[in-house]
């Protein structure tokens, strides 16, 4: 990892500004890059060799009265900076975090919690299109998360306006999507492998629903506030964690036969670290989409996924293969949505 030191940043004011040396902090620069190589059946997959970077920047400093804080900024592949947030450590009220569409607020950071080698069933380079749940995390969010007690906290996260958009600063989204006010709830236990006790988890996310919005065409009435809701646990018994879960999205949609009502997610996945080096896992994920009424040609379509992930590190070198495959990828019926690919990656970090 490489450091710059001296580098003053206030996390508080609307742009970011030297600081006095007395006050200074510290930026430090992280990153890192992967080669990989899809063989995909059943669909077109062109040049299979793939090549991704990504580079972290991360500021951070101290208050006098104890307060830490912290920026962060991710540039993605082929990309200007995509996501960033700023977050806040106090001795005594926990955690506050401005989140720019991270994803890593409210719900969302559950979306597919469950143990992998590498990664979840669906990043794997292989097409599978579920519909996972998001809550306020792609939307500017704030989030407060309690003070840690053995492990286990209690986070409420807040979207003004819930519409999956990212917004500089002295800006607003301006957007005419029917989304407004979003609110997350997120309780995690976490027994510390007490006593062979899970880590327990459940969340509620809350997004009300403007009826004059004109992204609703000519039925205001035909929407209500979206709700998605997410349960599930994982046990962790020396090298082996095992965990399920289940997720629900209820999209608002109530009067036309054709809309998508929502989805419903299982999950469930185990790992085994074979050495300190070496791990394996399986994952399974399956999505149920309904329609507000199914009908023969709106009939409830069930996807299924699963992958088979190995995983060696050497140093800064990763080494990862995944096997994956999908039913009705897309929500789609028949044998031509039926597929498998294996991706083989080499991750570098510096």
């Amino acid at each position: 990892m490489n450091k710059l030191t001296k580098v003053g940043l206030s996390a508080l004011c609307g742009s970011l500004a030297a600081a006095s040396a007395a006050n200074a902090g510290e930026l430090a620069v992280t990153g890192g890059a992967t080669a990989t190589y899809v063989s995909n059946e059943g669909t077109v997959t062109g040049n299979p060799i793939g090549l991704s970077s990504g580079i972290l920047f991360t500021g951070t400093g101290e208050l006098d009265n104890g307060t830490t804080f912290t920026l962060t900024l991710s540039q993605t592949d082929q990309s200007a900076y995509s996501v960033g947030s700023i977050t806040l450590v106090t001795p005594s009220v926990g955690q506050i975090k401005i989140s720019q569409a991270t994803g890593g607020v409210g719900i969302d950071v559950k979306d597919d919690a469950m143990p992998t080698a590498w990664e979840e069933t669906d990043g794997t380079g292989l097409t599978i299109g579920h519909d996972k749940i998001s809550g306020v995390g792609g939307s500017m969010a704030l989030e407060w998360k309690s003070p840690s007690v053995m492990g286990s906290t209690v986070s409420i996260a807040y979207s003004p306006a819930n519409d999956g958009t990212q917004v500089n600063d002295k800006a607003s989204s301006g957007t005419t999507s029917h989304k407004q006010v979003g609110w997350d709830f997120l309780v995690d236990i976490n027994t510390a492998n007490d006593g062979f006790l899970p880590n327990v988890f459940a969340g509620y996310s809350h997004t009300s629903v403007d009826s004059n919005s004109n992204s609703l065409g000519t039925d205001p009435d035909a929407n209500t506030d979206v709700e998605e809701a997410v349960v599930g646990a994982i046990f962790k018994i020396g090298p082996l964690s095992a965990g399920a879960q289940l997720t629900g999205e209820w999209l608002g949609n109530e009067k036309a036969q054709a809309d998508v009502a929502g989805y419903k997610n299982i999950a469930y996945g185990v790992s085994f670290n074979i050495n300190d080096d070496l791990s394996i896992s399986y994952g399974y994920h399956e999505s149920k989409k309904g329609y507000v009424s199914s009908t023969p040609t709106n009939p409830q379509v069930k996807s299924e996924a699963e992958s088979l992930q190995l995983a060696y590190t050497l140093g800064g070198a990763s080494f990862k293969i995944a096997q994956t495959e999908v039913d009705n990828a897309q929500y789609v019926s028949g044998t031509g949505a039926d597929r498998d690919g294996t991706t083989v990656a080499l991750s570098l970090a510096f």
